[in-house]
C-alpha cells in the first residue's frame, strides 16, 4: 500500500466512524445559578439516556440537549458520579439510536481513535489521532482518582467533554473528560467498572462507594517486610480521619498497609478499588507493618458520603 491509499483508508475510517457515531451525539447546554455551560453527550439506551461528564452537569438546574437533525429536548440529570465523573441524563423523546459500548481494556498504544462532540459550539465535530498513552491517572476534585484514562492526541477543545471517545469500529471506548495540555486529551474509559457505574446511575441514580478514612503515599519495603508480604511496595498511612472506621479499628499514622482482605495493597490507587459497594459493612481484616512487626487490623468501611 503506497501512501496515498494508506491515507485513503484512514480517511475512509474516520468518515465511516463520523457516520456511525455523530447522529447520536448531542450538544449540551446547561443552566446553573453561576450561569451558563456546555459539553457534549451520547445516546446509550433506546429510553433515552445519555451519558456524559459529571463535570459538564455541575450544579445544573436545566439541561437541553440538541441533536446533529435539529431535535432538541430538556433532559434532566438522572444522576452523577463526581468520582469517575460520569453523569447519565434522560430525553423524554424518541432519541437516535444508542452508540454500542466498546472495551478499552482492549486499545493499544498507537491504536486509531475518533473524538466527536461540540467544541467552542460547534456541533458535529471530528477529530482523530491515536492512544498515546493508557493507564493514566486523572485525579478530581474530591481528591480521589479515576484510573485507567486514556490518553489521545485527537484534539479536544471546551465543549468535547462529555463526547465520545470511538475507535475504528465506531464503538464507544471512552468519554472526553479534559484537556490536559496541547495535542493532549484525556478519556474516561469505557470498561468493565464504568458500566457498572454507568448502570447503577441510570437504575439507581447514584453510585455507593466503602470508605476506610485513611490516606497514604507508596513506600518502598525493606528485604524482611518485602519477602513477608510478597511485594516491594506498601502504602504507608499519612493521615486518619477522626472517628472514621480506620480510626475506630485502630489504624494509625505511620502504619504500612500490606493487604486488605487478602489483597496485597502496593498504593492507594490499590485501596480504593477496594472501596466497592460489596465492602460496605463488611468486617475486612487489613494487614499493617508497625513497629517491626505485622499486625492485623479489623475494619468494617462505611458508605461515602459525597459532598
Amino acid at each position: 500500500m503506497d501512501d496515498q491509499e494508506a491515507l485513503d483508508a484512514y480517511s475512509s475510517t474516520v468518515m465511516r466512524v463520523a457516520q456511525i457515531v455523530l447522529p447520536s451525539v448531542a450538544a449540551v447546554s446547561v443552566r446553573t445559578r453561576q450561569g451558563a455551560g456546555a459539553g457534549s453527550a451520547s445516546v446509550i439506551t433506546s429510553e433515552g439516556h445519555l451519558l456524559t461528564s459529571a463535570h459538564v452537569v455541575e450544579g445544573a438546574i436545566g439541561v437541553e440537549v440538541a441533536f446533529p437533525d435539529g431535535t432538541v429536548a430538556a433532559a434532566p440529570v438522572i444522576g452523577a458520579d463526581p468520582l469517575s465523573d460520569l453523569a447519565v441524563l434522560r430525553a423524554d423523546i424518541d432519541t437516535p439510536p444508542p452508540l454500542t459500548m466498546g472495551d478499552a481494556s482492549k486499545l493499544g498504544v498507537g491504536q486509531l481513535v475518533v473524538a466527536l462532540g461540540n467544541p467552542r459550539g460547534f456541533s458535529g465535530s471530528v477529530t482523530a489521532g491515536i492512544v498515546s498513552a493508557l493507564g493514566r491517572s486523572l485525579p478530581t476534585r474530591s481528591g480521589r482518582v479515576i484510573d485507567e484514562v486514556i490518553q489521545t492526541d485527537a484534539a479536544l477543545n471546551p465543549g468535547n467533554s462529555g463526547g465520545v471517545l470511538a475507535d475504528s469500529a465506531g464503538h464507544m471506548v471512552g468519554v472526553n473528560t479534559a484537556v490536559a495540555g496541547i495535542g493532549l486529551g484525556l478519556a474516561v474509559p469505557i470498561n468493565a467498572t464504568t458500566r457498572e457505574i454507568i448502570d447503577a446511575l441510570r437504575v439507581e441514580g447514584r453510585v455507593r462507594r466503602a470508605w476506610l478514612g485513611i490516606a497514604g503515599s507508596t513506600v518502598p519495603l525493606g528485604p524482611e517486610v518485602a519477602a513477608k508480604a510478597g511485594s516491594k511496595v506498601g502504602m504507608q498511612v499519612v493521615s486518619v480521619s477522626s472517628n472514621s472506621p480506620a480510626a475506630v479499628a485502630g489504624a494509625r499514622i505511620g502504619d504500612i498497609v500490606l493487604s486488605l482482605d487478602g489483597v496485597p495493597i502496593a498504593d492507594p490507587t490499590a485501596l480504593q478499588r477496594r472501596m466497592v459497594e460489596g465492602a460496605i459493612g463488611r468486617r475486612m481484616e487489613m494487614t499493617v507493618w508497625r513497629n517491626g512487626a505485622l499486625v492485623d487490623v479489623v475494619v468494617l468501611p462505611e458508605e461515602l458520603r459525597v459532598r
